[in-house]
């Protein structure tokens, strides 16, 4: 497979963009509620990301929050999420999308 043109890269993360609208339906859905303020469904939603993976650029302990992305047929909350980083709290502009519970990402396009 060829490797992806230099500008399918954030710059700034050096991973894969995403667009919001090719996220899943449920995650679009996230994402709204996240530039909203709520209401989560679960109540780790919102909580600090401590990126110990080292996979999104470095940043101030507290800056990232996770979200889960709710997965059809799961019953707990699966292996899906947005990270999003930066203030306000309803910021999108910085958010980041796994679906594999955190072994890699990509930079949701504000």
């Amino acid at each position: 497979a060829q490797p992806a043109p230099t500008s399918a890269r954030d710059p700034h993360s050096g991973l894969r963009w995403i667009a919001g609208r090719d996220l899943p339906r449920e995650g679009q859905t996230v994402l709204r509620q996240i530039s909203q303020g709520g209401p989560f469904r679960y109540s780790k939603d919102g909580s600090t990301f401590g990126n110990r993976e080292r996979l999104l650029p470095r940043q101030n302990s507290g800056y990232y929050r996770e979200y889960t992305v709710p997965t059809p047929g799961e019953n707990d909350r699966g292996a899906r999420r947005l990270v999003c980083g930066g203030q306000p709290r309803t910021s999108t502009a910085d958010c980041y999308y796994t679906a594999d519970h955190y072994d890699s990402f990509r930079r949701v396009q504000p």
